[in-house]
């Protein structure tokens, strides 16, 4: 069996939640024998077809962008070619030149569209998108979510419910390697008092201006890892405050985010819009056995921490009670012990990559036998 995976963008370009989901998906499907491609936009595309994984990734030429969507001339012709060696097509939601393509070039085989978020930012472009959109989500054959939070919340998937199953993301520890020894005593060093960590691209989404203010309210450090386009913002703000317990370290490597996750009192993850539909970084925390600490958006964020259980959720934008979580967590040790234990059961039940493909690799094997979503 031959799958073909259609989204904007793909490694090496970018690397982020949706992409490291994708990659899940297909390496834990080899398993079962099952192949996989991977089609995606690039402005550098001259590379060609890419060995990654095990699998290969195909880049068409990127001509523009607008509001986030990679737009392409060659692209439908690119997916025609490999839609006629597949035996499945996997597409990934949101990004509208997909369903162009779909539509353009029907693939004539079975497709399933994984729906990782509903269109949040841009409300006025989405009046004009919703008749293409629905008349592709109408055309597939199923559709996923990745938590059965989302199909109660999002008024798009209430319309599908009949063909939509959920199947949460997951990840394979193996692709984590371990710290070093220097690396764990690198971040020791310099951050020597217990602090909270933050992961993750720093999108207008994540509700860091939120953290930022609960930090004039803690007696903790708090580990920002990674960049994005509210990087300038939120640094200013923090300048503002006079932030000193606050500590930008950009983007890092894999080994030393993992040093600070082993090493990191509990998980903040304060997204405070439905753009964060899932939240892969709580995925790895819980990996690690972190208690978390979430607010409650009506997504993914919400099933992966279960608030009194793995962490604490709280209402989004609420300074006060994002301070009051922090400070429970830091002073109440044997609890946040006890959530930490307990998000790590719960990775092992419900968010391992092995789970994922496994889930992944039937509902192929279902679809390629003619039966029915269930």
């Amino acid at each position: 069996m031959r799958i073909l995976h259609f989204y904007k963008t793909y490694w090496p370009d970018t690397f982020g939640g949706i992409e490291r989901s994708i990659h899940a998906i297909t390496n834990g499907a080899a398993n079962y024998g099952i192949k996989s491609d991977v089609l995606s936009l690039s402005k550098n595309p001259e590379s060609g077809t890419v060995e990654f994984g095990g699998h290969i990734a195909h880049k068409s030429k990127l001509d523009f962008e607008f509001a986030s969507t990679g737009f392409s001339r060659e692209v439908i012709e690119h997916f025609r070619e490999l839609a006629a060696k597949a035996d499945i097509i996997h597409y990934h939601f949101p990004w509208p030149m997909m369903d162009i393509v779909h539509l353009a070039s029907p693939p004539g085989k079975p497709t399933v569209v994984t729906y990782h978020s509903d269109i949040v930012k841009q409300k006025l472009l989405l009046r004009l998108y919703t008749p293409l959109m629905h008349r592709f989500l109408s055309s597939v054959d199923r559709i996923v979510a990745t938590s059965p939070r989302y199909i109660e919340t999002s008024t798009v998937l209430q319309r599908y419910t009949s063909k939509t199953t959920t199947i949460p993301l997951g990840l394979d520890e193996a692709d984590y390697p371990a710290a070093t020894p220097e690396e764990k005593a690198k971040w020791r060093s310099r951050f020597p008092r217990p602090f909270f960590l933050f992961v993750g691209v720093l999108r207008y989404y994540k509700g860091l201006h939120i953290l930022l203010e609960a930090a004039t309210k803690i007696d903790s450090d708090v580990i920002i890892v990674g960049n994005g386009p509210m990087e300038r913002d939120l640094k200013r703000q923090a300048a503002t405050l006079g932030l000193r317990n606050i500590h930008f370290v950009g983007a890092l490597s894999d080994r030393e985010k993992i040093a600070l996750l082993e090493q990191c009192s509990a998980f903040v993850f304060p997204s405070n819009m439905r753009s964060e539909a899932f939240g892969l970084s709580l995925v790895e925390a819980a990996m690690f056995g972190k208690p978390m600490i979430t607010c409650e958006i009506g997504t993914g964020t919400s099933f992966i921490n279960l608030h009194g259980k793995t962490g604490l959720v709280v209402k989004a934008n609420d300074v006060q009670a994002l301070a009051d979580a922090i400070n429970r967590l830091a002073h109440e040790t044997t609890e946040s012990e006890c959530f930490g234990k307990a998000a790590r059961r719960r990775f092992e039940e419900t968010f391992s990559g092995m789970m994922m493909s496994r889930a992944y690799a039937e509902m192929y094997q279902d679809m390629m036998s003619g039966g029915k979503p269930k």
